[in-house]
């Protein structure tokens, strides 16, 4: 059996045991670059650790570690709290809000499933509150955290531009923008869909009980959020109900220095990355080590915050992918795609690949594992190269609503008035279409049109 095949074959047997098993896949990583390094392709430690990303370990480990402190001094919980009060009463515009919140996050540097974490619960509560069908506004706030992770100082788009490095036709900035286009249009999609939904079917909810959907006179009862303040009138069934920000905050917070010493730091962040292009881990660091110390209590605790299992995740693949690399796989895998005639079809394989694997497996494992097949793929190609880059990206983190990925898992974990194994169902459903549909759509609109 050939080098090529069984570094192909490794990686898939890690792809299906982490999917199968709790299993940290950057574990596997290290472990299969040690096995196939040492038994097949003979290399010593030296040549085996050479791809060990640490220019990426440090930049992750600096804006986790900002945003650790961030979340401790209560700088997120600000963010959320003035964007909900944003909308004054109107529950309509609520997972917009919330949206742009989860967006505003990752694009920070929090990993997607961290910000999903913190928005959802609140998201769904308020859903459950007023009547409001739970998937749609899950769904909402997961593609807010899905069109802010490809940003120039997040965690996935700085993996995105590692990898990469100077392919014409790339850009950080066209990479977040597509990103956060189609995220945004999915989540619009999805609306108007429920909402459409629900005005045939004849009812203010967008699904029945057969569904999952009890609604608010319903018999499941999920936990309720405690409100403080005036009550006001409201259209639901007629009768008194608690404003916007009664149901979401019990009091309003307040803005405190270190919040403010925060935000300027998270501002300068950016600043410095995108217009100076200095180190965004090390500015990362210092800025999260100058804020702990003003408030010393939070030291401990925000290294303690850092995406410990994030950073091991990334540096396993990239670094088993060096060696995948090294045995002469990607090339090999390329030249099979490209040997179709058609590089432009070759791309679509690559998002329909990633988009599947991708709804069982991580999506930075395989965003780590696709971006590698694809560079000699599009090399000396007429497609264009930045934007099948965005698409292979994109194809990878849209299906990221699935119940199989922690995105998907919280809002089914969160939703409240429902019957789980029902709405289980429906997450299971939307998702499948979203897998058929979502990485496809991502090629055409984003490399045919650019590629002829």
């Amino acid at each position: 059996m050939s080098p090529e095949l069984i570094s192909i074959l490794a990686l898939f047997a890690m792809v299906v045991i982490a999917t199968l098993r709790p299993i940290n896949i950057g574990i596997l990583g290290f472990i299969g670059t040690f096995l196939v390094g040492t038994l097949v392709l003979g290399l010593d430690e030296k040549q085996m650790l050479a791809g060990f990303p640490a220019d990426l370990f440090l930049t992750i480990v600096g804006v986790t570690y900002l945003f650790a402190v961030a979340k401790l001094n209560g700088t997120v919980d600000l963010i959320v709290d003035r964007g909900v009060r944003l909308v004054r009463g109107r529950t309509a515009l609520v997972p917009w809000v919330l949206f742009g919140v989860a967006a505003l996050l990752t694009a920070m540097g929090t990993f997607p499933p961290a910000a999903v974490a913190l928005v959802a619960p609140v998201a769904l509560s308020f859903a459950a509150k007023h009547g409001m069908d739970p998937l749609p506004v899950g769904m909402t706030v997961v593609y807010g955290a899905l069109a802010g992770s490809l940003s120039p100082i997040s965690v996935l788009g700085l993996l995105v531009s590692g990898m990469v490095g100077d392919v014409p036709g790339f850009s950080p900035i066209v990479l977040f923008v597509t990103a956060f286009v189609y995220s945004t249009l999915i989540a619009v999609l999805t609306q108007v869909f429920f909402a459409y939904k629900a005005r045939i079917t004849g009812s203010r909810h967008s699904a029945s009980t057969a569904d999952g959907f009890v609604g608010t006179g319903g018999a499941v009862r999920g936990p309720r959020v405690p409100a403080t303040g005036n009550i006001s009138v409201d259209s639901v069934s007629g009768g008194a109900t608690m404003t916007l920000t009664e149901t979401l905050q019990t009091t309003r917070l307040r803005v405190t220095p270190a919040q403010v010493l925060t935000l300027l730091a998270l501002v300068s962040l950016a600043v410095g990355a995108m217009v100076f292009h200095l180190d965004i881990g090390i500015l990362a660091l210092v800025a999260g080590t100058i804020i702990a110390l003003i408030e010393k209590r939070h030291l401990t605790a925000a290294v303690e915050g850092i995406s410990w299992s994030t950073i091991l995740l990334v540096a396993g693949m990239i670094t088993y992918i060096s060696i995948v690399e090294e045995a002469g796989a990607i090339e090999w895998v390329a030249s099979g795609i490209g040997s179709l005639g058609s590089p432009l079809i070759g791309v679509l394989i690559l998002c329909v690949m990633a988009g599947i694997v991708s709804a069982f497996a991580s999506s930075t494992a395989v965003i780590a594992i696709s971006i590698p097949m694809l560079l000699p793929l599009i090399e000396s190609s007429p497609v264009a190269g930045g934007m099948a880059i965005s698409a292979v990206a994109i194809a990878a983190k849209v299906v990221d609503v699935s119940p199989f990925s922690t995105n998907g898992a919280l809002v089914l974990a969160n939703a409240q008035n429902v019957d789980p194994a029902a709405f289980y169902q429906r997450i299971l459903r939307y998702s499948a279409v979203i897998v058929l549909v979502g990485p496809p759509l991502a090629w055409g609109a984003l490399v045919v049109p650019f590629s002829l």
